[in-house]
């Protein structure tokens, strides 16, 4: 496990934020509406409310939250990264802990505002957490561990998984909680989508002169390959080459910047890819 200061304490810092908007999110936002976030941060709420409901008793979501990581903690631990899994155990407990300690904020009773801002509020934490290289834990572990092995991104997964734990909850404490906590789900995902997109691919077709030098600069800043096609420009009537690239689109854009500067007379092509199968570099968490 590689140290590096600088870098190490800006991760720390994001997480740090993160932790404290998750939290104040909880206790204002979901609290006020009676939501349940998904994932196990909103199991470990759903628990609370089983035992309050049926033991009379409400154990501390930090204790609840922290048994429901162990396992997928472990995982991470073990298969993605030890750094990567330190610092989302970092998150965990702060996240935790400060749920258990921040005043809770009662705010004006709407259930649809409360669940599409609270969710939009939610997703940028968790997409804060996962530019830090680090998860918010539970269900993101095992996303990213299904990410890393199979190199799909999984995050509709996971909402499509959090909506039958939401159907559970809305047998047990009604349905109207449980539908605006999809609405929640559904802005949380999105924000997510917008926000991290490590496992989103991105495909370049360069058309350039300069083919040696634009692939030196793909290969220099992505580790990615690259194939050359040679063809003809028909309105110049010209030789010209093209250099078919696929990327992560969280690279794609400062490496389109990059081509530019290398060849600015280069034409770029660059076209979200949906699917991809075959061997594609994917920078390993620390």
């Amino acid at each position: 496990m590689k140290l590096d200061p600088k870098r190490d304490a800006r991760r720390l810092a994001m997480i740090g934020f993160a932790a404290l908007v998750s939290a104040f999110n909880i206790n204002s936002f979901v609290g006020s509406a009676g939501l349940f976030p998904g994932g196990f941060s909103g199991l470990a709420l759903l628990l609370q409310d089983i035992f309050e409901k049926y033991l009379g008793v409400v154990p501390p979501y930090t204790l609840v939250n922290l048994l429901l990581n162990a396992i997928p903690a472990a995982i991470a631990f073990r298969f993605i990264g030890k750094k990567f899994a330190l610092l989302s155990c970092t998150y965990l407990l702060l996240s935790s802990v400060l749920v258990d300690f921040i005043p809770k904020v009662a705010l004006p009773y709407d259930s649809l505002l409360l669940g599409v801002f609270g969710g939009i509020i939610g997703g940028f934490a968790i997409g804060i957490c996962l530019n830090a290289d680090a998860t918010s834990g539970g269900t993101d572990f095992l996303s990213i561990f299904a990410s890393e092995r199979y190199g799909v991104d999984t995050f509709n997964y996971v909402l499509a998984g959090n909506v039958v734990m939401l159907c559970v909850a809305g047998m047990l404490f009604g349905w109207e909680r449980s539908l605006y906590s999809i609405i929640y789900q559904f802005a949380s995902t999105q924000m997510i989508h917008m926000m991290f997109t490590r496992y989103q691919k991105q495909t370049l077709f360069i058309v350039t002169e300069q083919p040696e030098k634009v692939y030196k600069v793909i290969r220099e800043n992505t580790h990615h390959g690259a194939t050359l096609f040679k063809g003809e420009g028909l309105y110049e009537q010209a030789e010209r080459t093209m250099l078919y690239s696929v990327v992560s689109r969280a690279e794609a854009r400062a490496l389109v910047r990059m081509v530019r500067e290398a060849d600015p007379r280069a034409f770029i092509n660059s076209i979200r890819t949906q699917s991809l199968t075959g061997r594609f570099y994917q920078r390993p968490n620390d």
